[in-house]
């Protein structure tokens, strides 16, 4: 059974930086497209970054050019660097394979506000 830990959520200011980071029971990121998606109180969950087995991205226009979305193979990890953070980011921030083929992890709550 997949499991997907998220971690490196929190409080932060308007302007302000995090980095997230996902790991995976079995090496599943590596074999993987693996996407970020978020979902924000009272909205649907919705896709925010992507990133294809050989390092392709991409993302949602809200974010480009503030969110980064990287991979390592070899410690089998996703990570969402997160800059220029605002409100509207306010989020409960998952990952998961494209297509969200395994059981959705706990997320990694994400607070934008002064």
């Amino acid at each position: 059974q997949v499991q997907f830990v998220e971690s490196g959520g929190g409080l932060v200011q308007p302007g302000g930086s995090l980095r997230l980071s996902c790991a995976a029971s079995g090496r599943i990121i590596s074999i993987y497209a693996m996407n970020w998606y978020r979902q924000a109180p009272g909205k649907k969950r919705e896709l925010v970054a992507w990133i294809t087995t050989d390092g392709r991205t991409n993302y949602i226009d809200s974010v480009k050019g503030r969110f980064i979305i990287s991979r390592n193979s070899a410690r089998d990890t996703v990570t969402l660097q997160m800059n220029s953070l605002k409100p509207d980011d306010t989020a409960v921030y998952y990952c998961n394979t494209a297509g969200a083929r395994y059981d959705w992890g706990q997320g990694t709550q994400v607070t934008v506000s002064s």
